[in-house]
């Protein structure tokens, strides 16, 4: 039973690799009761990293129901809880088709044989790798910024428990499970929005390969004149038709991502624009403990670089997806008999649409979205602001 979980792309690696050792990506091979034990250990899992800590943040939201600073203080980190619980349950819903499209996108990555293809696949790696390091990074400052700036016998977060914090050694014991769960619960949400992101770049990288095989079509092939002989003139048009397959796969493979992840983007873009409100309104209402300021700065950083990375994947995708025309009409199409020609003016047609992922069907992933994310954010701070003022 392999623990580590064997990608082409570092990101996926890591993401699944983790989901794993807490009991939410089960390994292949597994028997009926190993199955069934390896369900208890993630559920216990997730009690500990969330459930438990879910529970008491929504008596204690209710217990100080109508103080709005408490409120704020108690929903930025249960709204994050609670998308993250939405991305747990899809994930256990749809693990087939989802890794059906983990399978698919590893197995063709892998077999890409030339240098410029491979270069292709390395700078996709690379880039996901980027973006996870400084999700990570971000996220470890944050978890290290509340668990730090907590004052003497006060928890790092606020939470309702039915016995009293404040004695020994109730508080440390406390304590050690606060910054723990939230501390694994927070990678393993990276864990999750990497993976998705990830699984677009990879889409990406599918249709940049395609650009490139259009691109090629005979570049290998010695023209002589102005036309392509028959023999010549058949390679081409096997060539443009393994072209036609691996595009419609590579949008097939982008429906399935837009049927698996669509409900959950949205999901998470909801909560992440009341998040980065009422985050920005803890921000401005610290006083007198620098730590704890900059913490919240940097979570504030982590909620809009969460949704930045899904609206820059999916604006990425959709201008690839309109690339491959460009790269069909870069081919020295010239050369070709009138009946190639045609071929390769329906994919430069059908190219034309661009490859769309939208959340909830609601907004398409793209950087103007991730701006009208951050605007709604503000105008709700806005309006906080003044209902406190008010009082």
């Amino acid at each position: 039973m392999a623990v580590i979980v064997d990608n082409v792309n570092l990101s996926v690696c890591v993401s699944l690799t983790a989901l794993r050792l807490v009991g939410f990506w089960a390994p292949e091979g597994l028997t009926v009761r190993g199955k069934w034990w390896y369900n208890v250990y993630g559920f216990f899992c997730f009690m500990f990293l969330l459930g438990t800590y879910i529970i008491i943040q929504v008596v204690d939201l209710f217990l100080i129901w109508g103080n709005l600073p408490l409120m704020t203080e108690t929903a930025f980190l249960l709204f994050t809880n609670l998308a993250q619980v939405a991305k747990f349950i899809n994930l256990a819903i749809r693990e087939k088709m989802i890794k059906q499209i983990i399978n698919e996108a590893d197995q063709l990555l892998k077999r890409e044989h030339t240098e410029e293809g491979k270069d292709i696949v390395k700078q996709c790696n690379r880039e996901t790798a980027i973006l996870q390091f400084v999700y990570m990074a971000i996220t470890m400052v944050t978890m290290v910024g509340w668990a730090s700036s907590a004052e003497k016998n006060k928890l790092p977060l606020r939470a309702w428990y039915p016995y009293d914090t404040h004695q020994s050694p109730a508080y440390e014991l406390t304590y050690v499970h606060q910054v723990v769960a939230l501390y694994v619960a927070a990678n393993l949400n990276v864990g999750k929005d990497l993976l998705v992101t990830s699984l677009l770049a990879q889409c990406r990288c599918r249709l940049r390969l395609l650009a490139l095989a259009l691109t090629t079509l005979s570049q290998d092939i010695n023209v002589v004149g102005n036309r392509l002989t028959k023999v010549q003139e058949k390679i081409v048009s096997a060539r443009l038709r393994d072209c036609v397959l691996r595009h419609q796969a590579a949008l097939n493979a982008a429906v399935q991502l837009q049927t698996c992840f669509s409900e959950p983007i949205f999901a998470q873009f909801t909560v992440s624009l009341v998040i980065i409100c009422v985050t920005a309104f803890q921000l401005v209402s610290q006083v007198g403990n620098l730590v704890r300021l900059l913490s919240m700065g940097t979570y504030l950083l982590n909620m809009m670089y969460q949704v930045f990375i899904y609206c820059y994947q999916g604006n990425k995708l959709s201008e690839e997806s309109v690339g491959v025309c460009g790269a069909a009409y870069a081919a020295p199409w010239h050369t070709y008999s009138t009946p190639l020609r045609r071929s390769l003016l329906v994919v430069m047609a059908r190219s034309r649409r661009p490859a769309r992922i939208s959340a909830g069907g609601f907004t398409a992933l793209s950087l103007a979205s991730f701006m009208a994310i951050i605007k709604a954010s503000y105008s709700l701070f806005t309006l906080l602001q003044q209902v406190e003022e008010n009082k």
